[in-house]
């Protein structure tokens, strides 16, 4: 299964990123008057959302909507994206302002996760461990002890969800 870091920009024209739990871009898509049927097959095409981000402090209802059917993390940066962020962000990567708005969520969102990641995986190398179920796990606030080991203090290790 990929797990992945989905920047999401709704609007007329709505868009996608998606970041594997190494930062790669490995999907980028836009359409016109998109609905949730489109966000939710674009994203299961891609892989398991693990975290779904905004470029906005306060996320518009979908992004929090598409969060709660993946059971994903819903990641908002603690100020709005600046559009000079934006730019840096997804330089290069992107043919269009929304796109450029979804990847920049995706890679903020990284950005934030990016030292727990690389822990995360630098122990699920030693241990011989499956890195991106630990990295998810890490993400879903799991101790990467309790991710390795399969235990935990009272919580379900496996998260089902719709996504």
């Amino acid at each position: 299964m990929r797990y992945v870091i989905a920047g999401i920009d709704t609007g007329k024209t709505a868009a996608i990123a998606c970041v594997d739990l190494d930062g790669i871009l490995v999907s980028v898509d836009s359409g016109r008057f998109a609905g949730m049927q489109w966000f939710v097959g674009s994203l299961r095409s891609v892989g398991s959302p693990v975290v779904v981000a905004s470029d906005k402090r306060k996320p518009d209802k979908a992004v929090e909507k598409l969060a709660s059917i993946f059971d994903a993390v819903l990641f908002t940066p603690e100020s709005d994206i600046s559009m000079a962020r934006k730019r840096e962000l997804a330089a290069g990567s992107v043919s269009n302002p929304h796109e450029r708005d979804a990847l920049s969520a995706a890679l903020t969102a990284y950005n934030a996760y990016a030292a727990k990641l690389r822990h995360a995986a630098k122990v699920a190398w030693e241990s011989d461990a499956p890195a991106d179920r630990i990295k998810a796990m890490v993400i879903r606030k799991y101790s990467v002890h309790e991710a390795i080991s399969g235990r935990s203090a009272g919580r379900r290790l496996v998260r089902r969800s719709g996504g």
